[in-house]
């Protein structure tokens, strides 16, 4: 009970400096926003220090003097903005904190935490803008903590935009998605799309996703600074995190796969069956995705997924996945922009889908010129505003991340112009899964 009441007092002090705190000159500064470090906050400049120094309880570990923190906030109003820092040192340290290129020092020498009034700024236009944050020396080996930035005057009297919560998950970004509105009554077998990514818009932790249908997805992805691949995987039936988890009678099975594909299995998304190829796939280039579903034996459907490169000419296997309890034909056809790394979270990424077709089983293929735009519930409840979708000319576009200003509202209708370049397939020439 005793440590109860301790937690209690704790966080009526810390809610007390958000609010209101004195700063070094003798004027009272409301402040009305409390910007958490740990959902806000990147090293830019060093991004491999972003899991060191950005943790849970704050900015920590904190050493390197040439280490640069942006922390974002979006703001609807102009005027002054007030900035002080909820922060602690062992010893007398000296920052430089900047906003929109203005830039002031500031000293801190509190070993309890407490809250520091940096000085005021200017906000001279509505949108997204950041904190910078740089050691200018210290008597210690590390500059000190910073737990939030607390942000006050009248730039802030209008709606301020920043991660409150799922700190996980804002620092991940809004993910974006286009449903594409396909012909009524017909059923579908064939999905095919093409994927462009615009040169510096391959951002280490993109999953561009082109060919996405109920029961799983189909696109390419960056891994790393040298990993690049082509990703696809058909969810099960049945509902858990753990493939392990799934019964017998639930599970994906492999039909084949094709030259240099990796299979198994995923989970903590749903769970099920995975494929991808390793394949330094290059931004400027066009890519083509082509799906096949349709029901199969016992109350089944088999996935197909093909994927065309520019470099290699040919339509090459990814793999075949057989799902069962599911008798369908593609429903729901979509694709999406995901960031899956959360250290690259503070960065824009973009790509342009295009020229969407689908064959239904009669042979006939149907153009789709006409496009839903959603988004996630990062996006939805309001934690990050940086995304943004619809048509450009003849192709469909996505863009997330990065903190830019301008976004697009969500659950908008959007329609591309149409090409009439249907795609040009031998179908016969397709490679069929088999196990060996």
């Amino acid at each position: 009970m005793k440590g109860f009441n301790k937690y209690i007092l704790l966080n009526v002090f810390l809610l007390a400096l958000v609010f209101s705190c004195q700063p070094h000159s003798e004027e009272i500064v409301s402040y009305m926003h409390g910007v958490p470090t740990v959902g806000n906050s990147w090293v830019v400049n060093k991004p491999e220090q972003n899991r060191l120094m950005i943790t849970e309880e704050g900015i920590k570990n904190w050493s390197d003097r040439e280490a640069v923190i942006r922390t974002y906030f979006r703001t609807d109003s102009i005027g002054e903005l007030s900035v002080a820092l909820l922060c602690r040192s062992q010893a007398n340290s000296k920052l430089k904190v900047s906003v929109d290129d203005q830039v002031l020092n500031v000293s801190l020498n509190n070993r309890e935490w407490d809250s520091i009034a940096v000085g005021t700024f200017k906000i001279e236009k509505p949108g997204y803008h950041h904190i910078e944050i740089q050691g200018i020396q210290t008597e210690d080996t590390e500059f000190g903590e910073i737990r939030k930035f607390l942000l006050g005057g009248t730039a802030v009297k209008g709606a301020v935009t920043y991660v409150k919560e799922d700190f996980y998950w804002g620092r991940r970004g809004p993910s974006v998605h286009l449903t594409y509105e396909v012909p009524e009554n017909k059923d579908i077998r064939w999905f095919y799309n093409e994927i462009s990514v615009p040169e510096g818009e391959d951002v280490i932790g993109s999953y561009f996703m082109a060919n996405g249908f109920g029961e799983g997805y189909f696109g390419m992805q960056v891994n790393s600074a040298t990993e690049r691949r082509f990703l696809f995987s058909v969810w099960s039936p049945y509902n858990t995190q753990n493939p392990k988890d799934i019964p017998e009678e639930y599970r994906i099975t492999l039909l084949g796969k094709g030259e240099g594909v990796t299979t198994g299995e995923f989970g903590n998304e749903g769970s099920g069956g995975q494929s991808y190829k390793v394949f330094n796939w290059k931004a400027g280039h066009t890519y083509k995705f082509l799906l096949k579903a349709e029901p199969s034996e016992n109350n089944s459907t088999d996935y197909t997924a093909y994927i065309y490169t520019p470099e290699e000419e040919q339509w090459k296997l990814i793999a075949g996945f057989r799902r069962p309890k599911t008798a369908t034909y593609i429903k729901r056809p979509h694709s999406f922009l995901e960031n899956f790394r959360t250290e690259a979270g503070y960065v824009s990424r973009m790509g342009y889908y295009s020229n969407q077709w689908v064959q239904d089983t009669e042979g006939i293929w149907y153009e789709l010129t006409k496009a839903r735009f959603t988004a996630d519930a990062t996006a939805r409840k309001g934690s990050r505003l940086d995304y943004a979708g619809g048509s450009d000319g003849n192709r469909f576009f996505m863009k997330n991340c990065g903190f830019f200003s301008g976004h697009t509202q969500i659950d908008t209708f959007h329609e591309r112009e149409a090409t009439g370049n249907q795609p040009e397939i031998d179908f016969s020439g397709l490679e069929t899964p088999l196990l060996n």
